[in-house]
Order: structure tokens, then sequence, then C-alpha cells
């Protein structure tokens, strides 16, 4: 089975601090996600960004996730803006060579 990475970002309406503590109760809801290996989450305060990583076990993972009430409610959350979600597979050779997990949670499948 093959790996898949989705990418989701997004503009912020309010501060960064503001968006940690309105996600934060979400991080385990997002840790359950069938067939998620792991997020990383994403924030630029600056550039009033933010997203996330994440890879997921395989196709079918993924494209549940894709089409997820998830990202439908991420979509029309009122502080978020141009929400962005692109799907990748991953080049596991280049990736392990970079030191990339995805070793560890491959050996799991």
């Amino acid at each position: 089975m093959a790996q898949k990475l989705v990418q989701v970002d997004f503009v912020l309406i309010v501060s960064a601090q503001e968006y940690m503590q309105a996600i934060a109760p979400l991080a385990q809801a997002v840790a359950d996600l069938a067939g998620l290996q792991w997020k990383i989450w994403l924030v630029n305060d600056t550039q009033r960004a933010a997203g996330g990583i994440y890879l997921f076990a395989d196709e079918s993972s993924a494209r549940s996730f894709l089409s997820s009430s998830f990202l439908v409610q991420l979509r029309a959350t009122p502080f978020l803006q141009d929400v962005r979600v692109q799907q990748f597979d991953v080049l596991t050779d280049l990736t392990e060579i970079t030191r990339g997990p995805l070793s560890a949670y491959a050996e799991g499948l």
C-alpha cells in the first residue's frame, strides 16, 4: 500500500494564538481519523497562514478524509479563508534518504 500525503492550507482572519486556542480541542479527533499516520500542524502569524500536512496509510484513507465532513466544516469556519486541499503521492525512496518519518509507520501496515 502506498502512503498518501494531504496538504491543507488557508488564510487566518484571527491571530495565531486565537487560532491555536480554537483548534486545540480538535487535536484528538484529528488523531483518530481513519488511516491517519501523523499530522504536522502549521502556522505563520506574520503571514496569517496556517494548515497542516497529513500522512495517510493509503489512497482509501486519504480519499475518505478528502470527502469527509471535517473538510466541509473547515471550509465553513468563519475565521479561515481560501482553504486549499491537495493530495500527493509520497516519493518514498527519496524521503527516506532525507529522513522523512515514513518507515516506522509503514512497518505497522
